[in-house]
């Protein structure tokens, strides 16, 4: 489990444009008054809450930056809950991503299948919006890859090793991010 863990990571790591256009992509939004917001399902909406949360407070203590704007949308049990259950599950989060977010941020799609059928509806809205959609995914992308402007696939479907690399791939871009901003 291990070795698999560290051997996707390699493998990730021989191809750094996909991470660099990302980084790229949540400068430029940054730079220009926008935020990034994420989401994903259950340990895909705690990674995404991890990096929501790494921006808004900090990354690393050594570094010393001002906050910066990310929210994501898994967080409001109350507006989830009433997208559900009000519009469906494809709505839970393009409902609030119509409201909280303007053209020119960057949504995060978090999934490990590419199949959620939420961060499907919220990749369209995206789409639909102006905003760019990054998508974190697994195995070979499934539906979500054609929705995303950026895609990092992990290919993996073991979902523990996708979300692995989910995070260890949400660190590495906020890093850079940082070093940019700040530096």
């Amino acid at each position: 489990m291990l070795r698999r863990s560290a051997e996707l990571k390699l493998a990730l790591a021989e191809n750094a444009a996909p991470v660099l256009a990302v980084v790229d992509a949540c400068e430029k939004t940054i730079r220009a008054g926008g935020k990034l917001i994420f989401c994903g399902n259950g340990g895909s909406a705690a990674d995404a809450q991890h990096l929501a949360t790494e921006l808004v407070i900090r990354l690393r203590g050594a570094v010393a930056r001002q906050s910066w704007p990310a929210i994501t949308l898994a967080l409001d049990t109350s507006a989830v809950t009433a997208a559900v259950n009000d519009f469906g599950v494809e709505e839970m989060f393009a409902r609030p991503l119509h409201g909280l977010g303007r053209a020119g941020d960057v949504l995060f799609g978090i999934t490990t299948s590419g199949k959620s059928a939420n961060i499907l509806g919220a990749l369209r809205a995206a789409r639909e919006m102006g905003i760019v959609s990054v998508g974190l995914l697994g195995g070979d992308g499934g539906l979500a890859l054609p929705l995303c402007d950026l895609a990092i696939v992990v290919p993996e479907i073991d979902t523990a090793r996708v979300q692995e690399c989910h995070i260890t791939l949400g660190h590495a871009i906020l890093t850079l991010l940082e070093d940019r901003l700040v530096g």
